[in-house]
């Protein structure tokens, strides 16, 4: 009933696993990392800067695979999707989760860019971490919450592709394609009718 998308599937698969990963692994170590090696906040923003800098064009390759093979995929299944009951709800909801995930991980990245911007390079520069002080501190506490929300929505796409890997065994396809024949038209016959 479907046909081979290795290609395709593999970019998706690949992408997400990379941007939750990396997502993931940011939050819980590299933020941590720059924390215990210094007591100044500038130098634990300059050092996990550093990082998230040397990561992003990693993450924003990880995503375009991510994206292409999901398009990809979306076309390749728009038969089933069109046919078979409950694929179009899970579709709309991994959408949705995506462009969530996307617009959380730019809102990180400009967050982070602020940070980058008033931490100072050296010590002679460290007055410039002064000027502001509320709004850095606010922009950091956001920047906590965000890149913590990065992984959770990544992961809730790894949730949906499960649900989606589970649709497409036949039976599923099977039933759910019945499913949506008998909403569309009340008066036909259980499928278990005709196992009979």
């Amino acid at each position: 009933m479907s046909e081979r998308n290795t290609l395709l599937r593999s970019m998706h698969d690949v992408g997400l696993a990379a941007w939750f990963g990396g997502a993931l692994m940011g939050a819980v170590a590299l933020n941590r990392a720059a924390a215990d090696e210094t007591t100044t906040w500038a130098e634990q923003a300059r050092i996990a800067s550093s990082g998230w800098a040397k990561w992003t064009p990693v993450a924003g390759m990880a995503i375009a695979a991510h994206l292409v093979g999901s398009s990809g995929l979306l076309a390749a299944n728009a038969a089933r999707v069109a046919t078979q009951q409950g694929v179009a709800a899970s579709t709309i909801a991994k959408t949705v989760l995506t462009g969530a995930a996307l617009a959380t991980t730019a809102y990180s990245r400009v967050l982070g860019k602020k940070i980058e911007h008033v931490a100072p390079d050296d010590s002679r520069d460290e007055e410039k971490t002064h000027r502001h002080p509320a709004d850095i501190a606010a922009v950091q506490r956001q920047l906590d919450w965000v890149q913590w929300a990065v992984p959770a929505l990544t992961g809730g796409l790894l949730i949906l592709n499960a649900v989606h890997g589970e649709q497409q065994r036949p039976a599923e396809q099977l039933r759910g394609m019945w499913q949506r024949a008998r909403s569309l038209s009340p008066d036909m016959l259980p499928l278990s009718h005709w196992h009979h």
